[in-house]
């Protein structure tokens, strides 16, 4: 675990001081500085400086992938424990998503377990596919909140879902043990070693994350992989297939669910964070056509080779 990645300031709101992540946090996170207050609104606190705020959430816990308009939607259901990500990626969507820069964790689990399993079990006839790692990583803060112990058993208990972990971190240690009767994919996002050294900040190394990905396939897990985003630049296919290669001398195709493909586009409010904060990053400056959901994407022609290509 790479301690960059956890703040140690933790501002947590007194409504939520005897509720279970706040117990697993002062057990795992013993360098932690906790300050309580009545209640933290966004934006009302020096947001410059690293931390993790942890409230009681008012808003709805599973919802539909807000999708893209005018584009077909997958269906994906998401499972909002959490928001924002300090791995630090140049493209990261959720620099453009969220005002604050502070990690974010919903305390009220027990609601959260409750609104989930009612949606469930009032639709057995529908299969859900749900992920937590829309709007943060699902597994950046885990070993101090020990959260994929208590959704793991306990998404294993309903046969009309999975539950999908996506993450570009190492954090597996606490998924070996628990009961998940495949019901849990574990995904990395993947990329050439050229961006994830140049792009992806704190993110394991491609080697480590497959590593873990073979761990988890012993450990019974089903995978999968999402390319996303793909980045053009001259010798990208030779780099992408070496990737692909990596993969699949790795792990078994057989236990591998799903594998996603996606160009890199992004909101033209990206370009001036990304020319701000990371100014030796070039991604922004390719070919790219504004598309119909007002998001910048590369020439019809280039995303054609790319996919092409890749399959």
């Amino acid at each position: 675990m790479n301690p960059k990645l956890i703040p140690r300031d933790i501002f947590v709101e007194k409504s939520v001081i005897d509720q279970p992540i706040i117990h697993n946090i002062r057990k795992n996170h013993a360098e932690c500085r906790l300050h309580f207050v009545d209640h933290i609104i966004p934006g009302e606190s020096d947001e410059d400086r690293p931390a993790i705020e942890v409230i009681d959430f008012k808003g709805k816990f599973l919802k539909p992938c807000p999708g893209t308009r005018n584009y077909i939607c997958c269906g994906y259901q998401i499972l909002h424990f959490g928001e924002q990500c300090s791995i630090g990626c140049t493209y990261c969507i959720l620099q453009a998503y969220f005002s604050s820069t502070r990690l974010r964790l919903f305390a009220n689990w027990d609601r959260m377990l409750n609104e989930t399993k009612s949606v469930l079990k009032n639709n057995p006839q529908r299969f859900f596919r749900i992920g937590t790692g829309e709007f943060t990583d699902s597994l950046l803060l885990d070993p101090i909140t020990e959260f994929s112990t208590l959704i793991v058993p306990f998404f294993a208990l309903f046969p009309n879902c999975v539950l999908e972990l996506k993450t570009k971190t190492d954090h597996i240690e606490l998924l070996k043990d628990l009961d998940h009767r495949g019901r849990t994919i574990v995904a990395w996002s993947l990329n050439s070693n050229r961006v994830i050294f140049r792009e992806e900040g704190l993110a394991v190394p491609l080697s480590r994350r497959l590593e873990c990905a073979k761990r988890c396939m012993e450990w019974g897990y089903r995978l999968a992989f999402h390319f996303d985003p793909m980045i053009y630049y001259e010798g990208w296919e030779v780099d992408y297939r070496e990737v692909i290669d990596l993969v699949f001398s790795n792990t078994d195709p057989d236990k591998i669910v799903w594998i996603s493909l996606g160009c890199f586009r992004f909101m033209p409010a990206l370009k001036n964070i990304i020319e701000e904060k990371y100014p030796g990053s070039d991604i922004i400056y390719g070919e790219f056509i504004q598309g119909l959901d007002g998001k910048m994407r590369y020439f019809k022609d280039i995303r054609i080779e790319m996919y092409s290509k890749m399959v």
